[in-house]
């Protein structure tokens, strides 16, 4: 499948296949360029996004920090992993209240304000006043999982009173009964029952159950207090698992045609990078063919069949303190300006996907898996902004979208999870080029 590619600098790389030396030149090129420059707040947490200010992406999101952490603890980065853990760990820190009153039942949990917010201001760490979908269990599986994995790499500590932090997820995904709760999810809109959440939250409980069996010294964690604890956590990874048995490949099997949703680009993250589902697993294959199937386009993946977010033309048929407002609760407005097939194209699973195959080639040794991986590889690198549009050239936009015929990057240019997905191929193709070559 031929590459479209946005940026005429980089033709000359995309080649069927790679060297390290080809390889070694276009990361230099980008990281000369400003690809690869992610603009930290002082606490060590970064915005979603360097983005028009109406956008809200000046803010942080729970769920991208961790994505951003992951890919700087693989990569070695691991100041700037534990920059983001420390900094998201201080902001829920300030909801600890709020979790235990809805643990306890004097909030409801059914209004998403009640919730531990996940998308806040990250200079001051406090809450933002507008409403928000703020029910989203993946974000906050997504720390417990990368907060247990640096814990358990050792690449940062916690205090007392910060493991006890850790400890308020179990009782509150109890609470929420994780395992059939509604949420916003990844893309924090129509609230159902997602397999995406649910997984998610799974992956943070089993980093959780290793970081108790494996790490001793914890601060206030008796033999008592660990014991008491491992089959409360088991039996609610048991309740996930069997909603996902029931589920997967699907995201969503409500007889809701509102909620029911058979392919989503989010599931991806359950085999990379959160690894809950093996890359060689039918399962992992079923989502990925149908991601490949169903949602591919020309130059990105859609998130899901009929997404109107960023749809054709969105800039014209909505103002801007619209366009990326709260959808949640109800999407018919927005949904209404969609025409079939003309959903953007986004740019942060085409790398994953590359990673993927990068994974699966080690496993196996295929060179059908290593030829796709080239592949996805080559469209992420075709993503990256070119001269003559409304952004600078060499950013990785958040999407895609088609304005007045032509698809151009969107408005969150760059999105520093595009950016790091990014670089986690690159360090895929890096360790596949060894096996590649003694084949």
């Amino acid at each position: 499948m031929a590459v479209i590619i946005h940026n005429s600098n980089l033709e000359v790389y995309l080649q069927r296949d790679w060297s390290r030396e080809s390889l070694d030149q276009l990361e230099s090129l980008l990281i000369s360029r400003g690809t690869f420059e992610f603009p930290s707040l002082p606490n060590g947490l970064f915005p979603a996004a360097v983005a028009e200010g109406y956008t809200g992406y000046g803010n942080v999101w729970v769920r991208d920090n961790v994505h951003l952490a992951h890919h700087f603890h693989v990569l070695g980065e691991t100041h700037c992993a534990a920059g983001i853990v420390r900094g998201l760990t201080q902001f829920l820190m300030t909801q600890t209240s709020k979790i235990e009153q809805v643990i306890a039942g004097e909030l409801t949990h059914d209004d998403p304000m009640n919730r531990p917010h996940v998308r806040f201001e990250g200079g001051s760490l406090t809450e933002l006043d507008e409403k928000w979908s703020h029910a989203q269990n993946d974000a906050l599986g997504y720390y417990l999982w990368i907060a247990c994995e640096l814990l358990l790499a050792r690449e940062i500590e916690f205090a007392r009173a910060e493991i006890d932090l850790l400890l308020l997820f179990p009782a509150l995904f109890r609470h929420f009964r994780f395992w059939q709760d509604k949420d916003s999810g990844h893309w924090e809109e129509t609230r159902k029952v997602s397999a995406s959440s649910i997984g998610t939250a799974i992956r943070g409980l089993q980093s959780l159950v290793k970081l108790l069996a494996d790490r001793a010294d914890l601060p206030g964690m008796n033999s008592v207090r660990r014991a008491s604890l491992f089959p409360e956590i088991e039996d609610l990874i048991s309740h996930g698992m069997q909603t996902l048995s029931k589920t997967l490949p699907w995201e969503c099997r409500s007889d809701d045609p509102l909620e029911r949703r058979q392919y989503d680009g989010a599931l991806l993250f359950l085999i990379y990078p959160l690894g809950l589902l093996d890359p060689n697993s039918g399962q992992a294959e079923k989502i990925v063919s149908d991601v490949r199937k169903h949602l591919q386009g020309e130059i990105g993946i859609r998130r899901y069949p009929g997404d109107s977010y960023w749809c054709a033309d969105y800039k014209e048929k909505l103002p801007e303190e619209t366009r990326t407002a709260d959808f949640s609760d109800d999407l018919s407005l927005r949904d209404s300006l969609l025409k079939p097939g003309e959903e953007a194209q986004w740019c942060i699973f085409d790398p994953i996907i590359s990673v993927i195959y990068g994974q699966r080639f080690l496993a196996s040794g295929q060179p059908a898996d290593r030829e796709l991986q080239i592949e996805y590889f080559n469209r992420s690198i075709g993503q990256i902004s070119g001269a003559g549009g409304e952004w600078p050239e060499f950013r990785c936009p958040e999407s895609y979208f088609l304005s007045r015929g032509i698809w151009r990057p969107n408005d969150v240019t760059p999105l520093l999870w595009t950016q790091a997905n990014l670089r986690l191929a690159f360090h895929q193709m890096r360790q596949t080029l060894d096996r590649s070559e003694v084949l």
